[in-house]
């Protein structure tokens, strides 16, 4: 039962209280029933609630009393009005804090309510107000909230590469303790390279084809990385065989995320990137910032250092926290990693943390020995803009003719489909389209980045084709783009999609009378509003529809002409359902 509901027993129990003190005696006699008003039979039905009241101890409460308190209590439209602003204040708070999940949920609630209340919001001036109010700001919202569900979302994570083998055990293959031990005398390296059983142990696992995978993967990948991770260990006066930690982290992955909740080629818990000035908000993670990151980490591991003075021990502090490495230090004595290993004082994951990693880079510095030939990816050139305000990475790719996924990859510190509203945040580009991304965005107002976009015409489509695919009208496409409503269009060209043109930014209901031959799909397809959303509006459980059915749709910009092409003339502010339309139906312009 909704809450919306209780009011009616409330105000059966007023009825009941203030009959009781007056001396009636038949409220001790009869089941007193009260009913919500409006409300749909089903509804109707559950809000009967049969109570026999008998002598109730309020002898001291005057009917005169009871009276003014019944009269306090809210009306069910009262009640309904107050429970849907409430819903859609709450909404407008989540958007704003850009929780668009929660806001979502929120109007959502907000217009059941009034769907499901039985009221016609038409009928009372208040519900009429707050009804489009509430309809004409979600959609508003829905618009700079880039309308298709995937601009509310984060991007994917993957699993980060040392889920798998950190806290796994491998035999030791007797035969490849000499090969490797020979192997390393013959690398250079700038840290110690330890040849014992537990890195014998996963030497042997990457020789595996489930290890050869990982190790590939990574080999694969950290060419994409490499010059720019070297540089950064240089620059921060670290050890250049520190790139090997990155690999048995991520396997060179920005997107990876762990078990821990750690992400980014460095896996950095949230609490530690921000140490290391690693910004975490709604719009962008720089913990997968592939060079930021590398920097934090790059100066975090030398602040181990300086804590331990051993890099083994820096790096076992990287993974579990240098105050469980203290403490193993402090509880056995020893400042020795392998001493520390042995007595057993670090967590199990630790423990193989650093192993991976020297095994990891004997087979990286010489990976023909172990029989593994990789191909490394190129590094990536960019082009970096700032595009001073909030972008939608759609618009930017449609701009500059590149899929949204290549600029995905460019900005992985990124989690939605658009870059925050912040003057400072730089926007990797392909190398080369920095030029055409300034020139052509001006033809964009800055304030519509967010929800404009670009379409490229392709063989067959027409203005109205393409309205509906963005859900507006052939009539704001024509004037974003300075066309005739009738122009014909070039394959290959260009054209600026408005999210609402300036005129158009209100939506309008429209009453349809269904006729002969008409389906749910094709009303649906001549006011370009998805079938669900017309299901939903008239509370219908299927797609049937029957002649002389009214339906109410809510689109921007009204009703379509049904006039044919050649003659249709100039949009007109008025709304008609069609020109053959009964007399019976009705288009109303909705205003705030």
């Amino acid at each position: 039962m909704r809450p919306k509901l209780q009011t009616g027993l409330y105000a059966a129990l007023l009825a009941a209280m203030i009959l009781a003190a007056a001396g009636c005696e038949d409220a001790a006699k009869n089941g007193v029933q009260a009913r919500v008003p409006a409300l749909t039979p089903t509804h109707a039905a559950a809000a009967q609630v049969p109570a026999n009241i008998g002598e109730l101890p309020l002898p001291k409460l005057s009917p005169n009393w009871l009276a003014a308190l019944a009269l306090r209590a809210p009306s069910p439209k009262e009640y309904l009005i107050a429970q849907v602003e409430a819903k859609f204040a709450s909404g407008e708070q989540n958007f704003k804090a850009g929780h668009l999940e929660a806001a979502r949920r929120d109007f959502d609630n907000a217009v059941d309510w009034m769907l499901e209340s039985g009221y016609d919001p038409n009928s009372d001036p208040k519900l009429n107000e707050l009804f489009h109010r509430v309809v004409d700001t979600v959609y508003s919202y829905e618009l700079q909230a880039f309308r298709a569900g995937d601009g509310f979302q984060e991007a994917p994570a993957v699993p980060a590469a040392i889920d798998e083998v950190a806290e796994m055990t491998f035999p030791v293959d007797p035969r490849l303790k000499a090969r490797a031990e020979e192997a390393a005398k013959n690398i250079s390296h700038d840290m110690p390279l330890t040849v014992n059983d537990e890195v014998l142990s996963f030497l042997n696992f990457f020789q595996t084809p489930r290890g050869r995978a990982i190790v590939e993967t990574g080999l694969r990948r950290s060419g994409r990385y490499r010059e720019m991770i070297s540089r950064v260990l240089h620059e921060e006066g670290v050890p250049q065989d520190l790139i090997y930690l990155a690999q048995a982290e991520s396997a060179f992955q920005p997107l990876a995320l762990s078990r821990a909740g750690a992400r980014g080629i460095w896996q950095f818990v949230a609490y530690r990137g921000m140490e290391y000035g690693l910004r975490h908000t709604w719009w962008i993670d720089e913990r997968q910032d592939p060079e930021k990151a590398t920097r934090a980490a790059a100066q975090h591991l030398r602040d181990l250092y300086g804590q331990f003075g051993d890099w083994y021990l820096a790096m076992a502090a990287y993974n579990c926290g240098p105050g469980n490495v203290q403490k193993g230090i402090e509880r056995t004595g020893y400042a020795d990693f392998w001493e520390l290993y042995k007595r057993n004082v670090l967590p199990r994951e630790t423990r193989n943390y650093v192993p991976i990693i020297l095994a990891l880079t004997l087979i990286a510095k010489d990976a023909a020995h172990y029989g593994i030939q990789v191909d490394p990816e190129q590094p990536v050139p960019t082009d970096i803009v700032k595009p001073g305000r909030a972008i939608d990475l759609r618009l930017v790719a449609e701009t500059i003719d590149v899929d949204v996924d290549t600029l995905r990859s460019l900005n992985p510190a990124l989690l939605r489909l658009a870059t925050p509203d912040d003057p400072s945040f730089e926007l990797f580009l392909p190398v080369g389209s920095a030029e055409k991304f300034s020139a052509e965005i001006a033809d964009i107002p800055a304030d519509k980045w967010v929800s404009w976009r670009r379409h490229r015409i392709e063989a067959g489509e027409t203005l109205t084709s393409i309205a509906k695919k963005y859900r507006v009208t052939p009539a704001a496409i024509s004037d974003a783009n300075n066309l005739d409503h009738h122009a014909a269009l070039d394959v290959g060209e260009k054209l600026i999609i408005p999210a609402a043109a300036p005129a158009e930014t209100k939506s309008r209901l429209v009453r349809y009378r269904v006729r002969k031959g008409d389906t749910l799909g094709g009303i649906a397809d001549r006011f370009s509003v998805p079938t669900e959303d017309v299901r939903k509006w008239n509370h219908m459980k299927t797609n049937h529809v029957s002649r002389g059915m009214v339906l109410r749709i809510y689109t921007v910009g009204g009703a379509p002409e049904i006039a044919p092409e050649h003659s249709r003339p100039k949009t007109s502010s008025k709304t008609h359902a069609s020109p053959q339309a009964s007399s019976t139906s009705q288009a109303a312009a909705i205003h705030n």
